[in-house]
């Protein structure tokens, strides 16, 4: 069975960083699309960050929002994808999920792309 494991939410201040993990049992991460997504309260899921684990330039995606702040990365060794949220605001507060696909990304908005999903870890920013 495919579970994907996330952790590492919390409550933070405005311009505070938190450390989002992916953990991903059951299957390799390797040569795969791995997403993370976030849902603010009353909104729509949307993309936040995409990588392809599969190396070579390019292989990042972030959404506009949280370009220079968030950083995306990967172990292929520990099967996790991480998440490294800097400068956080009460914008970034939601519910993140990590999703994963065995094959190259495809921008952002195509979240249905993504097969794999995590329960959700809980990020709450306090201005």
């Amino acid at each position: 069975e495919v579970k994907l494991v996330e952790s590492g939410g919390g409550s933070v201040q405005a311009g505070g960083s938190l450390r989002l993990s992916c953990a991903v049992f059951g299957t390799t991460i390797s040569r795969s699309c791995v997403g993370w997504y976030r849902q603010a309260p009353g909104k729509e899921r949307q993309g936040v960050a995409s990588v392809y684990t599969g190396g070579g330039d390019g292989s990042t995606k972030y959404a506009d929002s949280v370009m220079g702040r968030f950083t995306i990365s990967y172990d292929n060794g520990e099967n996790t994808v991480y998440l490294e949220m800097n400068r956080l605001n009460d914008e970034d507060t939601g519910i993140y999920y990590c999703a994963l696909v065995p094959r190259s990304c495809v921008p952002l908005r195509y979240q249905h792309f993504f097969d794999r999903w995590g329960q959700g870890t809980q990020v709450t920013v306090s201005s």
